[in-house]
């Protein structure tokens, strides 16, 4: 009687378990979604992943996915904050564990009691302010803290204009039509197929932007800067440290500027250009027309190729280096480290300078 009963029940254990397993990581992986209906929209999450892409409207609409043990304690604000209606996660934890950082490394951001952070967009002013306010929180790889985060996807309706704001994680943007404001302590930001102003402005993270139409600006701490098929009346690069290189770029005015790395850009069509790093040598392949471009590096070489068609007035000048010129110029003034004078009719003007290194300014044979 024994052998027909024993066995059911031993059978029976994993059956039970197994069935309640499955209810718990449905809970987890549950998808959150939250409508935002004005004009503009912000956006604030401390860590985790976020997506844009465009959405079908008329509302902003955006997908939380919580993650980490201790995710369902992130609290979901909403409501108008100056003028926009805001989506806010607000953290019960001045300190918290993201494991998507990677190791050893920290964040550190002051976070008021309503969510927001940041707000760069408000003005110098108030920029000053609002750093000041709220309570400090670290965000750690590892270790002690508060284990949660939420990834995110936005969807975007045509014509938006929507801020996001993310202390560590990483953004990714796509296809979306309409302006975007992506703010970061910690992340890397990739943008691609974008239709509408764009501004980036991350304070440690590689940025790249392809395929963009509309004015781009992008301010970066710390990391390297990459940006290819850009059209906009004006491009504004800015990195404390690390590389910027541009491909096929298109403006009617671009400023790059790097506190220390080099500067490389191709088949660049600007008529106002200007290129300024503290260390790092300059590259820049120029077509169309130019009426004003200005070269400034601490420590480096510049090499500049423009159309045979240039006509400028001409300022070169090294500490130490050669200058090279395969354009006629009518030299008013000419040492081994400075040449002035005009190429052609002299209609632009072109300033080139350099603590060390040499100075090419050669013809760009490709747009005969």
């Amino acid at each position: 009687m024994q052998s027909t009963v024993i066995p059911p029940i031993r059978r029976a254990t994993p059956i039970l378990i197994s069935v309640f397993a499955f209810p718990v990581a449905a809970i987890a992986q549950q998808v959150e979604q939250y409508t935002s209906r004005g004009h503009e929209v912000g956006i604030y999450n401390l860590a985790g992943e976020v997506r844009i892409e465009p959405g079908p409207g008329p509302a902003v609409t955006t997908q939380v996915t919580r993650g980490g043990a201790e995710g369902g304690k992130i609290k979901v604000l909403r409501g108008e904050i100056d003028g926009r209606e805001t989506l806010r996660l607000v953290y019960p934890s001045d300190r918290i564990q993201y494991p998507g950082m990677s190791d050893e490394s920290s964040t550190q951001l002051r976070v008021r009691d309503d969510g927001t952070f940041s707000d760069n967009d408000h003005g110098d002013d108030n920029h000053d302010r609002h750093r000041e306010e709220g309570r400090r929180v670290t965000i750690v790889a590892h270790g002690q803290g508060l284990d949660a985060h939420a990834d995110l996807k936005v969807l975007v309706p045509r014509g938006r204009e929507v801020g996001i704001y993310l202390a560590v994680g990483k953004v990714t943007a796509a296809n979306v039509e309409g302006n975007l404001k992506i703010d970061a302590s910690n992340a890397p930001v990739n943008s691609t197929n974008s239709r509408g102003d764009l501004n980036i402005d991350v304070g440690s993270g590689a940025v790249q932007v392809s395929q963009q139409r509309g004015e781009l600006e992008v301010d970066t701490g710390s990391g390297s800067v990459s940006v290819s098929d850009v059209r906009g009346e004006n491009i504004q690069i800015e990195t404390g440290s690390g590389q910027v290189t541009g491909t096929d770029v298109r403006s009617n005015q671009l400023s790059i500027n790097t506190g220390s790395g080099d500067i490389q850009v191709s088949n660049l069509n600007a008529p106002q250009v200007n290129l300024e790093t503290g260390s790092g040598a300059v590259t820049a392949d120029m077509t169309g027309e130019l009426w004003n471009l200005s070269v400034n590096t601490g420590s480096g070489d510049v090499t500049l190729k423009a159309p045979p068609t240039l006509g400028a007035e001409v300022d070169i000048e090294t500490s130490s280096g050669d200058i090279e010129t395969d354009f006629e110029v009518s030299v008013t003034r000419h040492a081994r480290d400075h040449m002035t004078g005009r190429i052609g009719d002299g209609r632009g003007k072109i300033d080139i300078e350099t603590g060390s290194g040499e100075i090419k300014l050669v013809k760009n044979v490709a747009t005969k």
